[in-house]
């Protein structure tokens, strides 16, 4: 059985364009592939358009904002980067995924980071970023990546902490990624781990 190139989806919260967040983001996606095959897809709030922050349902969304939930939903590998505003991600960011449906994320690996001006956000993507995840059951990756504006050079990612654990969040969801590819190879889910089925949180 020969199964399709992996797919990659990086959504960030950014609302300009260039963006440190985009860079990160860029970075693990980029460090996942050298660890594995996979496609490499960037989605972000401005892709989206003014239609996401207008919409209250999924119904009202925009075709532009509904290709970029749809972009996430059917991503084998999602990564979630948001700048840090006033102590949280991005407004936009979190309104996106309030239309993500519920059980789309189930068992995917999902690399989490965040960007901000000082250390004194690091913990956003502890404190927040994964607990977003948790809810929808994604495999949220051990290493989670904070970069500071300090961390960049011209915009570029440039702080070798940073960049280790940038490898280190790439190794660990190139390992994971394999593994469920492994599970579908021998016929089962990619959302149902060895010892059983992941149950999704309702209600």
């Amino acid at each position: 059985m020969t199964l399709a190139r992996q797919k990659i989806v990086a959504f960030t919260g950014n609302t300009r364009r260039p963006s440190r967040s985009l860079n990160l983001a860029e970075a693990i996606a980029r460090r996942i592939q050298a660890h594995m095959d996979a496609d490499y897809l960037h989605v972000d709030v401005l892709s989206a358009g003014p239609g996401l922050g207008a919409a209250l349902t999924r119904q009202q969304l925009t075709p532009e904002a509904l290709a970029v939930v749809e972009a996430v939903e059917e991503a084998d590998i999602l990564i979630a980067v948001s700048p840090v505003y006033k102590g949280s991600y991005t407004g936009l960011f979190k309104h996106l995924f309030d239309f993500v449906d519920m059980d789309a994320l189930i068992g995917r690996p999902v690399v989490v980071g965040a960007t901000g001006g000082g250390p004194r956000h690091s913990l956003v993507v502890e404190h927040q970023m994964r607990p977003l995840f948790g809810f929808f059951s994604a495999l949220t990756i051990p290493t989670a990546v904070y970069a500071e504006d300090a961390s960049f050079e011209d915009d570029r990612l440039a702080d070798p902490a940073v960049l280790a654990r940038v490898e280190a969040a790439a190794i660990q969801c190139a390992q994971l990624a394999e593994a469920i590819g492994g599970r579908r190879r021998r016929g089962g889910r990619a959302d149902e781990p060895e010892s059983g089925r992941i149950i999704p949180l309702k209600g």
